[in-house]
């Protein structure tokens, strides 16, 4: 009884905070959770010339791609996440962009977790929603922030935080703490700058920036192996967003090319630049994106 009357206590809660913020409540997802997904806004790579004192800047989260649409999570792609019961007890009707995060260098928990149908509590007890934006909020990014904090913390559940969000005003700055946060085993650094409006384009708005370049492809076929690698994978060739392809023949351990990642699914590798075509060059096999349908942030 004391569990339920304080889940009814969180849920006026939301719709109080949703009033006082005035954010409308998000519209209800589909009966068979399967257009549940709303377009989100996306990250261009980070580059020079940025002014850094017009950004926010926070951690890169190496999670799932999360939007609670007021009644249910869905990944970037559309698919829905069944979360617990207790996970989102109270949330607000609001509709929150962040990340499922278990924690540094465990994305495949994560992934194996949320991808679930039936959701393990003892699973989903390790999760955090790290919570970086209000999509439905009006205003630009300085002041959708403050109103964020503010939500995630009458919500006040140790499981849904607030992302960290700092200045650094120049690039030495910048850089000392992109390698503070890889060493600590972080992804990389995100880039938000104060005076955008949450649009769902892919822009300067939002910036990335990590050690190495990372993108996503869809496996189109298996080539064979040579040598060493008879009768086994020699490489993936991939399809990337805008319709090129390219092969991909390194990163990928010996059980990876006895069972090669199924044609038709997403992969994310890793590249150093690009040739004048567009292809990159010296990209390494990374990990399947079972988070995704489609290619987005």
């Amino acid at each position: 009884m004391t569990q339920l009357l304080g889940m009814l206590a969180r849920v006026s809660v939301g719709l109080m905070l949703a009033a006082f913020l005035g954010m409308a409540p998000s519209s209800a997802s589909t009966e068979d959770g399967t257009s549940g997904a709303r377009p989100l806004m996306l990250a261009n790579s980070y580059h020079s010339n940025v002014d850094l004192s017009a950004y926010w800047v926070s951690e890169k989260y190496d999670g799932i791609r999360a939007y609670w649409d007021g009644e249910q999570f869905f990944t970037r792609g559309g698919e829905r996440i069944h979360a617990p019961a207790w996970f989102t007890a109270g949330w607000p009707q609001l509709a929150l962009d962040g990340e499922l995060w278990v924690g540094r260098g465990r994305f495949a928990e994560a992934v194996s977790t949320a991808r679930r149908q039936k959701p393990e509590d003892d699973a989903w007890r390790k999760m955090h929603f790290m919570v970086f934006d209000l999509p439905l909020h009006g205003g630009v990014f300085d002041e959708r922030l403050p109103a964020l904090q503010t939500v995630i913390a009458k919500l006040d559940v140790p499981w849904v935080q607030a992302v960290r969000q700092i200045r650094v005003h120049d690039e030495h700055s910048l850089r000392t703490l992109l390698q503070k946060t890889v060493q600590a085993g972080g992804e990389g650094l995100m880039l938000h700058r104060g005076a955008s409006l949450y649009r769902a384009v892919r822009n300067d708005d939002l910036l990335k920036l990590k050690l190495h370049e990372d993108a996503e492809a869809r496996v189109i076929a298996h080539l064979p192996g040579k040598g060493k690698h008879q009768g086994r994978l020699g490489a993936l060739l991939v399809e990337m967003p805008d319709g090129q392809r390219f092969r991909l023949g390194t990163g990928f351990s010996d059980a990876q090319r006895t069972s090669p990642p199924v044609i038709g699914s997403w992969v994310t590798y890793r590249y150093r630049d690009k040739n004048r075509s567009g292809i990159p060059r010296f990209a390494s096999f990374m990990r399947v994106r079972e988070d995704i349908i489609l290619p987005s942030r």
